[in-house]
């Protein structure tokens, strides 16, 4: 579907964002792993989570939906039934890596599959360190299919990660629970950190670095999950009350997590007028109701330590910096280019259409603002993300923008088109 988005006088309300998808893909697999019967509350229906549901049926988890979420009978670490077919992770990365950790350590085999773009992103990045550990992993050149052989002995092992991921890093301290002995993961650079929340692991930080360490048979309770609202999926309503003239956006109960709220200061230090209220835990993770109102921005050099932080929210980031006075740089996002799709060639072709004055590098792009952006014809390249980022620009956009393949935006935010529509005048 395309759809089409028109210049925003204003914008007034309040927006009702979904669960956090990367919160929610760790509850069901730690309430799977768990012993006995976990709730989980707040799960988000995107196209995600409910990929992360579907694999753990295939394994034997027995899930039932709930007025409150939904109701996952554990089979605790080693449960888990031979599937019937391939595992079909849809367009979860999440899900995909996660699992492998967690496979790697099963008796029998097993083979996981995506759609066409998570076929395209590098798995041998989890694969390595599994190898490591003693997995037996095949890859398609590099790429899923990824098909696991069971019954192998896994040895723990301190693995120290090339590059800040959440999912490699989650992967390892996963395949850590079946692994003899402790498996240690250290990280220079911080990344989100749920995983290690849920799990309740002791982190030591010392000399710039974080060490995460977990035991072979490391039980995990039945426990309500609680899943608060995606902090990702509020980028793109603060950039939009940022820029748009006369708008004023309340976000109520966003997942505020320090590890993956970058954004938050670099609108700040943009001079976005961002404001918090009402902090509390919600599922052991802070939460809080957050107000956006117009500003005038600046343009700003993002901190190369903040990278990690925020590198789903660079897409939107971009749409920000159109509208800010001078020149943005963002340096150190190689990894945009093996996401869902490459996302800095996706928003550099997007935004030179819609007139913006963008150039683009190997690890990231320049954008120099206040060059008026009218509208185009622009694509999605089947990113969810980079889908929400041109429907946002379109806002402050002369003209007519219309967004080919915005269907896509409902892995992560079913009801994105329709909320952005109600709060526009």
């Amino acid at each position: 579907m395309h759809q089409t988005i028109r210049p925003a006088r204003g914008l007034l309300g309040v927006v009702e964002l979904p669960a956090d998808k990367s919160i929610a893909h760790r509850t069901a697999l730690f309430a799977a792993l768990g012993d006995g019967v976990s709730h989980l509350v707040n799960y988000p229906a995107s196209a995600d989570p409910q990929s992360t549901l579907a694999c753990l049926r295939q394994l034997g988890v027995r899930i039932e939906a709930s007025e409150t979420g939904y109701t996952v009978h554990g089979v605790g670490l080693n449960g888990f039934s031979k599937p019937s077919g391939p595992l079909d992770c849809g367009n979860s990365g999440t899900t995909m890596r996660m699992l492998c950790g967690i496979l790697a350590g099963q008796p029998f085999d097993t083979e996981l599959i995506g759609d066409a773009s998570l076929s395209g992103r590098p798995m041998e990045r989890v694969a390595g360190p599994l190898r490591q550990m003693g997995a037996k992993i095949e890859l398609t050149d590099g790429h899923a299919p990824v098909r696991i052989r069971g019954g192998q002995r896994l040895k723990g092992m301190v693995y120290r990660l090339p590059m800040p991921s959440a999912q490699v890093k989650s992967c390892v301290l996963l395949a850590g629970l079946y692994a003899e002995g402790e498996t240690t993961v250290i990280e220079t650079l911080p990344s989100r950190d749920h995983t290690e929340r849920m799990l309740q692991l002791d982190v030591v930080e010392m000399n710039g670095e974080r060490r995460l360490t977990v035991r072979q048979g490391r039980r995990i309770p039945r426990q309500a999950w609680a899943v608060p609202r995606d902090f990702s999926a509020s980028a793109f309503f603060l950039v939009a009350g940022s820029i748009v003239p006369g708008a004023e956006l309340r976000l109520p109960g966003v997942g505020i997590n320090a590890s993956r709220s970058a954004l938050l200061d670099v609108l700040r230090a943009m001079g976005a007028s961002i404001t918090m209220s009402d902090e509390r835990t919600y599922g052991g993770e802070p939460i809080a109701d957050i107000l956006v109102k117009s500003s005038t921005l600046h343009g700003v050099t993002v901190p190369e330590e903040y990278i990690a932080n925020l590198i789903d929210e660079i897409p939107i980031l971009c749409v920000a910096a159109t509208q800010a006075k001078g020149r943005t740089e963002i340096r150190n996002a190689g990894e945009l280019r093996v996401k869902e799709t490459d996302r800095i060639a996706a928003m550099v072709k997007n935004l030179q259409a819609l007139g913006a004055d963008v150039e683009e590098f190997e690890d990231g792009l320049a954008i120099t603002g206040g060059k008026p952006l009218h509208g185009a014809e622009v694509e999605s390249y089947h990113d969810h993300r980079i889908a929400m980022a041109m429907g946002v620009a379109g806002l402050v956009a002369a003209g007519k923008t219309v967004v080919h393949g915005a269907e896509i935006a409902s892995v992560s935010f079913p009801t994105f088109w329709e909320q952005l529509a109600g709060i526009a005048s």
